[in-house]
């Protein structure tokens, strides 16, 4: 009967040997390729809702926060409730922060513009153009854009950090709690600040370019100091500087603008600040070049004799 049983039972036990394990599950190939397309769709439409469909919400916070920032300027100026004492510190900080590099920068911004058209107007002829040329591209372009970019750059960095800090700390939501406006204590006053102190760069870059300029076509170029003077008389305008300052007025209203966005609207931890000033850089600048064309543009379009 035992035997019976061990010779009837289980073959594998009766003869010595283990059953086979079973091997490992096989898929057909259209069951894996439609897997794959679907982590493919669902990873497309994560990208597009994270990158794209992102950039458009957050433009449009930054034209609601300028929006909202300038109706509280001017409503605080009418009423005397401009925060003078903020403005002026904000102003100083910014100035600190930016001058020396904006400084250091327009130095050699002139000096290569002057070396470029010298070439370019020795080629074809007209070295007494140079004068024109690289006067004219100091203040239309270089002076402007270099204000921008050490403004986005240093004040703009500075901004995000200070605001995206008080936002993880939570007193952005303390202030709302207490019924103060953190666009009216804070923004408007960084707005303002960025306004006057980006203007006030630009004339000093305009400066500083054209007279690096003007000394190494005299003294390295060996170029008539007359001709350089004369030329540029003769071919810049007022409108030139008008546009330039047009120029910085919007470029620091977009730098405190961008910045003060992503500040508000940094979440986590101090690796989120971090994420707000590389992002606050980067829009500003990218910002600040496609603003830049598009004035240039219409300076050409509306006023074009006075083109170059």
């Amino acid at each position: 009967m035992i035997g019976a049983e061990l010779t009837g039972g289980d073959d594998s036990i009766a003869t010595g040997r283990t059953a086979p394990r079973p091997g490992p599950a096989t898929f057909p190939t259209d069951v894996r390729t439609s897997s794959a397309t679907t982590e493919i769709a669902e990873w497309s439409a994560g990208y597009v809702r994270r990158h794209p469909g992102q950039s458009f919400i957050t433009v449009g916070e930054q034209i609601k926060l300028g929006i909202e920032t300038f109706r509280h300027l001017f409503t605080d100026l009418v009423r005397g409730r401009f925060p003078l004492e903020a403005f002026i510190r904000e102003s100083v900080f910014m100035a600190n922060t930016a001058l020396l590099p904006t400084f250091f920068v327009a130095i050699p911004i002139g000096v290569t513009l002057a070396i470029q058209f010298s070439l370019l107007a020795g080629q074809v002829g007209a070295t007494s153009l140079a004068g024109a040329a690289s006067g004219l591209a100091v203040i239309r372009q270089g002076a402007p854009l270099v204000t921008a970019l050490m403004m986005a750059a240093a004040v703009g960095s500075a901004i995000c950090a200070d605001l995206g800090s008080r936002t993880i700390r939570e007193e952005i939501d303390a202030m709302r709690v207490m019924g103060v406006s953190p666009v009216r204590r804070l923004v408007v006053p960084r707005l303002a600040a960025a306004m006057v102190v980006g203007t006030a760069l630009t004339g000093i870059v305009t400066f500083v370019g054209f007279l690096a300029g003007y000394l190494f076509n005299v003294y390295v170029q060996d170029g008539a100091p007359g001709s350089f003077v004369a030329t540029f008389a003769s071919f810049a305008t007022v409108g030139d500087m008008v546009l330039t300052l047009v120029k910085a007025l919007v470029f620091g209203m977009i730098v405190a603008i961008v910045a003060c966005q992503k500040g508000l609207a940094t979440s986590g931890g101090p690796a989120a600040v971090a994420n707000s000033v590389n992002s606050t850089v980067v829009g500003s600048i990218m910002l600040l070049m496609l603003v830049n064309v598009l004035f240039t543009q219409m300076y050409v379009m509306v006023f074009p004799r006075a083109s170059f």
